[in-house]
Parts: structure tokens; C-alpha cells; sequence
């Protein structure tokens, strides 16, 4: 999310925000299990909301409900493609997870839920001329955007090739397998599919993690001598930073190698800042200033002030929160989203941010 340092109205600030963080409530009109811990869910779309809901292949939509009480929020990657014209997440249960499990467990069909508008930088934008090789690795939930962006690639890009490493435990715990079997089937010249299972030894899967050696493997057998074009990566962290250590080995670049995190790492950053710190908040064309503990995530003084800023995972691994330190010093706690480019630009990630200085003033319109 880059900044734009030209000079804006105020009325193109609150447009673009608008846009960006306004969100509608939406039915959902199916509810397909995929697995025994994760259920699949489609929204019905208004005709005037379709623009307002436009989406590229791999974003997500962040959600909203009142549950216990209180409003959670979390992100889900589109599951369904552009070109479909459908709106579909995949939400696996996460051992305590508040809003996973209440979706997975209570939520019917015909309820509707707070929708925000498509988000995320994790995306392919296939072309009809593209003749691109993709390769993706994906684990569990992980699955999710590479499903949009296969769905999108190949039925937009006639001439594309896509490949995929899914790992999972077992057949059973596995999203889309039935899809992605048959597509692997109807279109074996196209798409080719390569499942690892750490739990269950299957027949034509390979069974163990995709870790260091099963990656290197892959590429002096399966993979050899295949030219990949884009390099696409969403799961757990280990699993992805193993990859952008062998990526570069096989053609993968910093402008080709694209990912996501599902999960990430404990505290990187011990939060020791003690003292407090005088906050100014600029959000919605208005600026609001307060005092803080430095050893408090702005995100969390800022929702505490009842300001209704941008958010989702408050985990640091979607971009949502993002906002411009245009005075002061801070620090994230840990940035596994944000380039080094964007961080020398002043952006963080607000969820994850730390005051340093006496005073910061940070800019959620200016992001």
C-alpha cells in the first residue's frame, strides 16, 4: 500500500477511506461444509454493492459479528475467482479462535454478517495472453487465496500453467480436495497438483511437512527442469521463509516471489518502552490526541478512545490496520507484511506499533 505524497483534499482523504473501510451487511446464502473443521461460506450479493465489492484473485474480506457481546472482527481469503462472480471465504476453526469457531459451530444460513470491502496485495491479475508457469505452496487454511488464484488463472488465461504444493494432515482435513482433484484430472496438461500429508500415508501423495528437504527434493525430481514464472506462498511462517531461502535457487526473485501469512511468529520486540506518550490520531479528516502507555499497541489506545479506525486481525499478519508516522519515533513489535521500502516511508502496522518518542502523530487517511 504504497503513499501518495501528492497533495490531497480533504474530501479525496475521506473518499478514499470511505472506500476502503466502509462496510455493508450481507446474508449468507450457503453454508458447505468442506471438512469436519471448516465450512465454506457464500454472501449474497446486491446488484448496487457489486462495484463496491469488486475483487482481485487472493484478497480478502473482513468480517464482523457481535459475539459474547462485543464485535469481532477477523480477515478471510476469497475462496471463488474474479471471473466467477461470486462471493466465497473459507473459514477453518482455530482452537480458540472466538469467530472461527462461532462460524464453523452456530452460524445459519440466512444470518447476515458486517462485510468489509475486498482488501489484501496478495494477488494475480491473469491476462488472456498470459502464458505464465505459477507455482504455489499452500498449508491448511492456506489454501484459501490459492484457490481464487487458480480458479482465476486458469479459466482467464488459456495459455497459463499452474502448479500446486498442498500440504495438510490427512485427506479428511483437507479444503477443496474434491475441486482440486478434478481440476487436476479434467486438465492434467495445465494443473498439476502434488499433496503432501504429514499424518496419513496416501497413495500418489508424498507424506511428511513441506520443510527444507521435501522442497529440494521436489525440485531434482517433480519440479526439475520447469520454468517457474510466479512464485505464490501462503501458510505458516516457517514454511514460508524456508521457501524464500530456496526460491532464488529456481528462478524466484523479489518481483516474482509473492506470499502470505496465515500464521505468524511469537513477539519479536519485547515491549519494555516505559512512560507514556502523547497520541495524535488523524482519521477521517479529523485529528484526535490523547495520552498513552508506550507499552500499548496504538491499535489497541486508538479502539479504546471509541474510534472506529481500520482493522481485522490485530495480529499482525493482514495489512488492514495500516497507517503514516508523520511525526515521532515508533517500532513494531514484529512486520511480516510491510516492504522495507514502505517501513522507510513511515508506514506501520498499527496493531503491532510501539511509541518511542514522547510524542507520534500517525495518519490512517494519508496510508
Amino acid at each position: 500500500m504504497p503513499v501518495n505524497k501528492g497533495i490531497k483534499s480533504r474530501e479525496f482523504v475521506l473518499l478514499k477511506k470511505m472506500l476502503m473501510t466502509s462496510a455493508h451487511s450481507l446474508k449468507v446464502i450457503e453454508k458447505r461444509v468442506l471438512t469436519p473443521s471448516s465450512v465454506e461460506l457464500s454472501f449474497q450479493l446486491p446488484q448496487e454493492l457489486l462495484k463496491h465489492y469488486a475483487f482481485q484473485a487472493g484478497q480478502y474480506l473482513t468480517l464482523a459479528h457481535q459475539i459474547e457481546g462485543k464485535e469481532v472482527r477477523r480477515s478471510y481469503s476469497l475462496c471463488s475467482a474474479p471471473c466467477q462472480n461470486t462471493w466465497k471465504v473459507g473459514i477453518k476453526k482455530v482452537e480458540g479462535g472466538l469467530f472461527s469457531t462461532w462460524a464453523n459451530d452456530h452460524l445459519e444460513v440466512g444470518e447476515s454478517l458486517k462485510v468489509f470491502a475486498p482488501e489484501g496485495k496478495f494477488v494475480v491479475n491473469p491476462t488472456a495472453n498470459d502464458s505464465s508457469h505459477y507455482l504455489a505452496f499452500a498449508a491448511g487454511s492456506g489454501i484459501t487465496p490459492i484457490m481464487s488464484m487458480i480458479q482465476e488463472v486458469l479459466d482467464q488465461a488459456p495459455k497459463a500453467k499452474f502448479t500446486l504444493v498442498y500440504g495438510n494432515q490427512s485427506p479428511e482435513e483437507t479444503m477443496f480436495l474434491d475441486e482440486l482433484e478434478q481440476r487436476s484430472n479434467a486438465e492434467p496438461e495445465r494443473f498439476n497438483l502434488i499433496q503432501f500429508y504429514s499424518r496419513t500415508q496416501v497413495d500418489g501423495a508424498r507424506f511428511g511437512r513441506i520443510d527444507t528437504g521435501a522442497i529440494k527434493h521436489l525440485f531434482l525430481n517433480e519440479l526439475s527442469g520447469i520454468q517457474f514464472d510466479q512464485f505464490m506462498m501462503c501458510g505458516p511462517e516457517a514454511m514460508i521463509q524456508t521457501l524464500r531461502e530456496i526460491l532464488p535457487d529456481h528462478g524466484g526473485q523479489p518481483e516474482n516471489m509473492h506470499d502470505e501469512l496465515f500464521f505468524s511468529s511469537e513477539t519479536a520486540v519485547e515491549q519494555t518502552q516505559e512512560g507514556q506518550c502523547v497520541l495524535s490520531v488523524v482519521l477521517d479528516g479529523e485529528t484526535s490526541t490523547f495520552n498513552i502507555d508506550k507499552n500499548t499497541p496504538v491499535l489497541d489506545a486508538v479502539l479504546n478512545q471509541d474510534l472506529d479506525p481500520p482493522y481485522s486481525c490485530q495480529g499482525g499478519v493482514c495489512s488492514s490496520c495500516i497507517a503514516l508516522v508523520t511525526e515521532g519515533q515508533a517500532t513494531m513489535i514484529k512486520n511480516q507484511i510491510l516492504t522495507d521500502n514502505e517501513v522507510a516511508e513511515g508506514l506501520v502496522l498499527t496493531c503491532q506499533t510501539l511509541a518511542q518518542s514522547d510524542q507520534l502523530t500517525i495518519d490512517y487517511d494519508e496510508a
